[in-house]
């Protein structure tokens, strides 16, 4: 049977189809979720993608918290349904607290696009499996609204129980992919819930799954074909 992963569309979403690609790329079944529709149409896994969701009006991610959508992933997700959530997907999921913290606008007060290396921190959530602990990737970055923040206990716990999923390379310099391009504290580049179903990150990984589109790398690949070989072992 092929794993169904559904990809959701909000106003302003922009990289949605790059996304179902990237799914289809690792051998899953992509399946288009509209913002305004309740059915998951028994999907077994969600990606919330990138974008500017309603504009980023209020806070980004703030409004698309609210769509009907979010009331059937927020359900299954505590039920245990892998989702990930890319960049603005990322922002919606710390509006729904799936994930702590929020995200501000970049230290620079600038919007950032460049391709960015990060370390993976946590190789054992559903969508991490295809790494391994340690190891150094490259992934495009674009983002205003991407400077993690929370307070020092939220950060101490998620440091305690290793639910930093990837962080910054600090080394090297900035224009060949290093450092922390927004000021994220803890060089906090993406986190996971408790039960490693839910993963969160700023970088783009759906923007590097082949070797002749975006980055020219498939260091992104990781993701899909983590939770595929999840789903199809469950």
């Amino acid at each position: 049977m092929t794993a169904r992963i559904g990809v959701v569309t909000f106003p302003g979403t922009l990289d949605d189809r790059d996304t179902r690609r990237a799914v289809r790329v690792a051998g899953a079944e992509a399946v288009p979720l509209w913002h305004r529709d309740k059915d998951l149409k028994q999907v077994d896994a969600v990606v919330l993608p990138g974008g500017f969701s309603y504009g980023d009006y209020l806070r980004a991610g703030a409004i698309s918290r609210f769509s009907p959508v979010m009331e059937s992933v927020i359900a299954q997700a505590k039920d245990g349904m892998p989702v990930l959530g890319i960049c603005n997907g990322f922002q919606v999921l710390t509006e729904t607290h799936l994930l702590p913290g929020a995200m501000l606008r970049n230290e620079s007060l600038h919007f950032v696009c460049r391709e960015q290396k990060l370390r993976v921190e946590n190789a054992d959530t559903a969508w991490t499996t295809d790494y391994t602990a340690g190891q150094e990737i490259s992934v495009p970055l674009k983002n205003i609204d991407g400077r993690y923040v929370a307070d020092a206990r939220t950060l101490d716990m998620l440091e305690a129980e290793g639910r930093v999923a990837f962080r910054y390379l600090a080394r090297g310099e900035a224009a060949d992919g290093y450092g922390n391009p927004n000021g994220s504290l803890r060089d906090i580049a993406g986190i996971t819930n408790e039960a490693g179903n839910v993963v969160g990150l700023m970088p783009h990984p759906e923007h590097a799954v082949e070797p002749l589109i975006g980055t020219g790398r498939t260091d992104g690949l990781g993701f899909f074909t983590s939770i595929l070989k999840k789903l199809v072992n469950a």
